[in-house]
């Protein structure tokens, strides 16, 4: 599994070409997806593939709408990513899952399963501090509360952000 993750990882790096911001935002996802998958339920497989390809779809949305609006990724993304896992030779229901999560991760509720949650809350760890002042601590603890969907996730935000 590991060569398999590793070509996701390739084939997200060569779509992406010489955009560190977005391969380091996919990396820096996938690293706390797996800290959560210490301790958490949810296919390592899937999980990994999620986070790797999550934002896969900015450079369409970008492309076509001049936008990288969470909406328009979650629209874009899926169509790159099944291209990318099926000529990789991933099973469809793996492929199905991914695209799925990659489609709604933007849209919590959309999606209820172990490896979405594990995937927000990656995703969330990495974006938290861009996306609000978090210089109020107790407002940063509800926020962390309100967002974070898994046990470990909650507790690596408060590391990190408290």
């Amino acid at each position: 599994m590991q060569e398999l993750l590793g070509n996701i990882e390739a084939a997200m790096r060569a779509y992406f070409g010489s955009d560190q911001r977005r391969i380091g935002h996919a990396l820096q996802v996938t690293g706390f997806a797996e800290e959560i998958l210490k301790s958490e339920k949810g296919d390592r497989l899937v999980v990994v593939a999620a986070a790797l390809l999550h934002d896969i779809g900015i450079r369409e949305a970008e492309r076509k709408y001049g936008s990288s609006a969470g909406n328009l990724q979650e629209q874009e993304g899926p169509p790159v990513a099944r291209e990318i896992l099926t000529g990789l030779g991933l099973a469809a229901a793996v492929i199905d899952e991914v695209c799925e999560i990659i489609a709604s991760h933007h849209s919590p509720g959309e999606v209820d399963t172990d490896n979405f949650r594990v995937i927000w809350d990656a995703d969330w760890l990495v974006n938290l501090g861009d996306e609000f002042d978090l210089t109020d601590i107790d407002k940063t603890f509800g926020m962390i509360a309100k967002i974070f969907q898994t046990v470990t996730g909650k507790s690596i935000a408060e590391r990190i952000y408290l």
